[in-house]
Protein backbone atom coordinates (compact mmCIF):
# COMPACT_ATOMS: atom_id res chain seq x y z
CA UNK A 1 0.00 0.00 0.00
CA UNK A 2 1.53 3.08 -1.02
CA UNK A 3 1.44 6.12 1.87
CA UNK A 4 -1.01 8.40 1.44
CA UNK A 5 -2.88 12.13 3.32
CA UNK A 6 -6.30 11.39 4.51
CA UNK A 7 -8.46 14.61 4.87
CA UNK A 8 -11.77 14.29 6.91
CA UNK A 9 -13.89 17.18 6.75
CA UNK A 10 -17.30 17.98 7.98
CA UNK A 11 -19.75 19.59 10.61
CA UNK A 12 -19.27 19.47 14.32
CA UNK A 13 -20.05 16.75 16.56
CA UNK A 14 -20.05 14.35 13.22
CA UNK A 15 -17.89 11.73 15.23
CA UNK A 16 -14.93 13.16 12.36
CA UNK A 17 -12.55 12.31 15.09
CA UNK A 18 -13.20 9.28 16.36
CA UNK A 19 -13.73 7.59 12.33
CA UNK A 20 -10.54 9.32 12.22
CA UNK A 21 -8.35 8.09 15.80
CA UNK A 22 -10.44 4.56 14.69
CA UNK A 23 -8.72 4.35 11.29
CA UNK A 24 -5.15 5.59 12.21
CA UNK A 25 -4.69 2.75 15.07
CA UNK A 26 -6.43 0.21 12.16
CA UNK A 27 -4.04 0.80 9.19
CA UNK A 28 -0.92 2.16 11.70
CA UNK A 29 -1.08 6.38 9.96
CA UNK A 30 -0.62 8.95 12.13
CA UNK A 31 -3.61 10.95 13.60
CA UNK A 32 -3.90 15.06 13.96
CA UNK A 33 -7.32 16.65 15.54
CA UNK A 34 -6.56 19.82 13.55
CA UNK A 35 -9.91 20.94 15.96
CA UNK A 36 -8.14 20.18 18.86
CA UNK A 37 -5.69 22.28 18.13
CA UNK A 38 -8.34 25.68 17.67
CA UNK A 39 -9.89 24.17 20.69
CA UNK A 40 -6.30 24.55 22.50
CA UNK A 41 -5.95 28.25 21.29
CA UNK A 42 -9.31 28.63 22.66
CA UNK A 43 -8.74 27.16 26.04
CA UNK A 44 -5.53 29.56 26.02
CA UNK A 45 -7.68 32.34 25.34
CA UNK A 46 -9.80 32.12 28.43
CA UNK A 47 -7.05 30.73 30.93
CA UNK A 48 -5.16 34.32 30.07
CA UNK A 49 -8.00 36.66 30.33
CA UNK A 50 -8.28 37.16 26.40
CA UNK A 51 -11.80 36.30 26.48
CA UNK A 52 -15.02 38.09 28.44
CA UNK A 53 -18.75 39.00 27.25
CA UNK A 54 -17.39 41.68 25.74
CA UNK A 55 -15.61 39.57 22.92
CA UNK A 56 -12.54 38.28 21.99
CA UNK A 57 -9.08 40.57 22.71
CA UNK A 58 -7.95 39.38 19.42
CA UNK A 59 -4.92 41.84 19.35
CA UNK A 60 -4.11 40.51 22.82
CA UNK A 61 -3.85 36.91 21.18
CA UNK A 62 -2.34 37.51 17.90
CA UNK A 63 0.66 39.26 20.73
CA UNK A 64 0.29 35.95 22.49
CA UNK A 65 0.78 33.62 19.46
CA UNK A 66 3.73 33.05 19.98
CA UNK A 67 3.25 31.51 23.65
CA UNK A 68 1.39 29.03 22.06
CA UNK A 69 3.17 25.35 21.89
CA UNK A 70 0.44 22.48 20.49
CA UNK A 71 1.83 19.09 20.54
CA UNK A 72 0.12 15.33 20.53
CA UNK A 73 1.42 11.87 22.51
CA UNK A 74 0.33 9.16 22.42
CA UNK A 75 -1.80 7.81 25.63
CA UNK A 76 -0.95 4.34 25.98
CA UNK A 77 -4.22 3.00 28.12
CA UNK A 78 -6.41 4.61 25.05
CA UNK A 79 -4.07 4.06 22.23
CA UNK A 80 -4.81 7.48 20.75
CA UNK A 81 -3.19 10.77 20.85
CA UNK A 82 -4.00 13.64 23.68
CA UNK A 83 -3.44 17.17 23.10
CA UNK A 84 -1.14 18.80 24.90
CA UNK A 85 -0.94 22.71 25.49
CA UNK A 86 2.38 23.95 26.19
CA UNK A 87 3.79 20.70 27.51
CA UNK A 88 0.47 20.08 29.84
CA UNK A 89 -2.18 17.39 28.51
CA UNK A 90 -5.29 19.19 28.16
CA UNK A 91 -7.38 16.95 26.63
CA UNK A 92 -10.44 17.09 28.71
CA UNK A 93 -10.63 20.77 29.25
CA UNK A 94 -11.14 21.38 25.66
CA UNK A 95 -13.95 19.27 25.11
CA UNK A 96 -15.63 21.50 27.65
CA UNK A 97 -18.95 23.58 26.85
CA UNK A 98 -17.12 26.85 27.42
CA UNK A 99 -14.47 26.04 24.85
CA UNK A 100 -16.93 24.66 22.50
CA UNK A 101 -18.96 27.95 22.28
CA UNK A 102 -15.70 30.38 21.63
CA UNK A 103 -14.05 27.42 19.40
CA UNK A 104 -15.41 28.55 16.19
CA UNK A 105 -15.29 32.51 16.98
CA UNK A 106 -11.64 31.65 17.89
CA UNK A 107 -11.36 29.93 14.42
CA UNK A 108 -12.09 32.40 12.35
CA UNK A 109 -9.16 34.85 13.15
CA UNK A 110 -7.10 34.96 10.26
CA UNK A 111 -3.82 34.84 11.94
CA UNK A 112 -4.69 31.64 14.37
CA UNK A 113 -6.02 30.11 10.85
CA UNK A 114 -2.66 30.99 9.06
CA UNK A 115 -0.63 29.62 12.40
CA UNK A 116 -2.22 26.29 12.61
CA UNK A 117 -2.39 25.70 8.87
CA UNK A 118 1.57 25.77 8.56
CA UNK A 119 1.57 23.58 11.69
CA UNK A 120 -0.55 21.32 10.34
CA UNK A 121 1.47 21.24 7.22
CA UNK A 122 4.17 20.49 8.71
CA UNK A 123 2.62 17.67 10.68
CA UNK A 124 1.76 15.87 7.71
CA UNK A 125 4.25 16.60 5.24
CA UNK A 126 5.78 13.01 5.29
CA UNK A 127 2.17 11.57 3.93
CA UNK A 128 1.00 8.55 6.36
CA UNK A 129 -1.53 10.92 8.18
CA UNK A 130 -4.98 11.28 8.73
CA UNK A 131 -6.31 14.56 9.39
CA UNK A 132 -10.12 15.85 10.37
CA UNK A 133 -11.22 19.47 10.72
CA UNK A 134 -13.11 21.92 8.45
CA UNK A 135 -10.64 23.05 5.95
CA UNK A 136 -8.48 20.03 5.39
CA UNK A 137 -9.49 18.51 2.19
CA UNK A 138 -9.96 22.43 0.55
CA UNK A 139 -6.78 24.37 2.44
CA UNK A 140 -4.57 22.31 4.38
CA UNK A 141 -4.15 19.53 1.98
CA UNK A 142 -5.94 20.35 -0.65
CA UNK A 143 -4.21 17.56 -3.07
CA UNK A 144 -5.00 14.96 -0.54
CA UNK A 145 -5.87 11.30 -2.29
CA UNK A 146 -8.61 10.64 -0.18
CA UNK A 147 -11.01 13.35 1.02
CA UNK A 148 -14.27 13.14 3.09
CA UNK A 149 -16.88 15.40 4.10
CA UNK A 150 -18.96 14.01 7.09
CA UNK A 151 -22.51 15.20 8.33
CA UNK A 152 -25.23 14.29 9.79
CA UNK A 153 -28.49 15.68 10.99
CA UNK A 154 -28.63 18.61 14.13
CA UNK A 155 -30.66 16.59 16.41
CA UNK A 156 -27.99 13.20 16.38
CA UNK A 157 -25.39 15.48 16.27
CA UNK A 158 -26.45 17.32 19.34
CA UNK A 159 -27.70 13.76 21.06
CA UNK A 160 -24.22 12.94 20.76
CA UNK A 161 -22.54 15.90 22.15
CA UNK A 162 -24.92 15.50 24.63
CA UNK A 163 -23.92 11.75 25.62
CA UNK A 164 -20.24 12.59 25.45
CA UNK A 165 -20.81 15.02 28.12
CA UNK A 166 -23.11 13.34 30.13
CA UNK A 167 -20.52 10.29 30.34
CA UNK A 168 -17.94 12.97 31.50
CA UNK A 169 -19.95 13.82 34.12
CA UNK A 170 -20.63 17.47 33.00
CA UNK A 171 -24.37 18.89 33.86
CA UNK A 172 -25.41 19.72 30.55
CA UNK A 173 -29.21 20.98 28.55
CA UNK A 174 -30.02 19.58 25.43
CA UNK A 175 -31.41 22.29 23.93
CA UNK A 176 -28.44 24.75 24.80
CA UNK A 177 -25.87 22.27 23.14
CA UNK A 178 -28.25 22.04 20.26
CA UNK A 179 -28.24 25.76 20.18
CA UNK A 180 -24.39 25.60 20.09
CA UNK A 181 -24.35 23.23 16.92
CA UNK A 182 -26.81 25.26 15.40
CA UNK A 183 -24.37 28.55 15.68
CA UNK A 184 -21.00 26.37 14.82
CA UNK A 185 -22.60 25.28 11.56
CA UNK A 186 -23.36 29.42 10.88
CA UNK A 187 -20.16 30.50 12.01
CA UNK A 188 -17.75 27.58 9.97
CA UNK A 189 -20.06 27.76 6.82
CA UNK A 190 -20.16 31.74 6.57
CA UNK A 191 -16.17 32.05 7.83
CA UNK A 192 -15.04 35.02 5.47
CA UNK A 193 -11.26 32.46 5.42
CA UNK A 194 -11.32 29.05 5.05
CA UNK A 195 -15.02 28.45 5.38
CA UNK A 196 -16.42 25.03 6.06
CA UNK A 197 -17.56 23.66 2.37
CA UNK A 198 -17.14 20.18 0.73
CA UNK A 199 -14.51 20.00 -1.32
CA UNK A 200 -15.04 19.04 -5.20
CA UNK A 201 -13.66 15.48 -4.85
CA UNK A 202 -14.46 14.56 -1.45
CA UNK A 203 -16.95 11.49 -0.53
CA UNK A 204 -19.70 12.90 1.38
CA UNK A 205 -20.75 9.98 4.18
CA UNK A 206 -23.85 10.71 5.94
CA UNK A 207 -23.46 9.16 9.14
CA UNK A 208 -26.94 9.67 10.77
CA UNK A 209 -28.02 5.92 10.76
CA UNK A 210 -24.70 4.51 10.74
CA UNK A 211 -22.80 2.56 13.91
CA UNK A 212 -19.54 3.45 14.47
CA UNK A 213 -18.27 -0.15 13.42
CA UNK A 214 -20.00 0.45 10.35
CA UNK A 215 -18.24 3.57 9.64
CA UNK A 216 -15.43 2.08 10.15
CA UNK A 217 -15.91 -0.15 7.76
CA UNK A 218 -16.77 2.45 5.14
CA UNK A 219 -13.99 4.62 5.67
CA UNK A 220 -11.30 1.10 5.29
CA UNK A 221 -13.24 0.23 2.40
CA UNK A 222 -12.42 4.14 0.57
CA UNK A 223 -8.35 3.81 2.06
CA UNK A 224 -7.98 0.14 0.74
CA UNK A 225 -9.64 1.31 -2.71
CA UNK A 226 -7.53 5.00 -2.99
CA UNK A 227 -4.20 3.56 -1.15
CA UNK A 228 -3.83 0.61 -3.37
CA UNK A 229 -4.32 2.08 -6.23
CA UNK A 230 -0.89 2.68 -8.95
Amino acid sequence: MKLITIAIDGHSSCGKSTMAKDLAKEIGYIYIDTGAMYRAVTLFALQNGLISEEGIDEEGLRERMSDIMITFQLNEETGRPDTYLNGVCVERDIRTMEVSKYVSPIATLGFVREAMVDLQRLMGEAKGVIMDGRDIGTVVFPDAELKVFVTASVDVRAQRRFDELTAKGEKCDFEEIKANVIERDRIDSTREISPLRQAEDAIVLDNSNLTIPEQKNWLLEQYYRVAGED
